[in-house]
């Protein structure tokens, strides 16, 4: 009888075999790593994006800053024409009705 290999050493055949399972897992990895590249936005772009994102929030604060002052003009046309008046005509009233139930 020959010796066989001992039990703690591969044959040739195991060791090839370990091999192709091995290069097969780098041959996915490859894959795997060249689709993420693929997926992946370059520099340029994403300069780019940032650039036309930059300028849409600053027409946005400006309009954001067109819109508070719209609302203070609105207020004060809202003082100046409605209750200005509204108490003009109504403290006279009340001072009447007062000076009425006084005497």
């Amino acid at each position: 009888m020959s010796p066989g290999p001992a039990p703690d050493e591969l044959t040739l055949g195991e060791l090839a075999r370990r091999f192709e399972e091995r290069l097969a897992d780098v041959r996915d990895d490859i894959q795997q790593l060249g689709l993420r590249i693929d997926s992946k936005v370059s520099r340029e772009v994403y300069d780019l994006r940032q650039e036309v994102l930059s300028t849409r929030v600053a027409a946005l604060e400006t309009l954001r800053e067109k819109d508070a002052e719209r609302l203070v003009a609105t207020r004060r046309w809202m003082v100046g024409a409605v209750i200005v008046p509204l108490v003009c005509v109504i403290l006279p009233l009340l001072i009447v009705l007062a000076h009425n139930q006084g005497s």
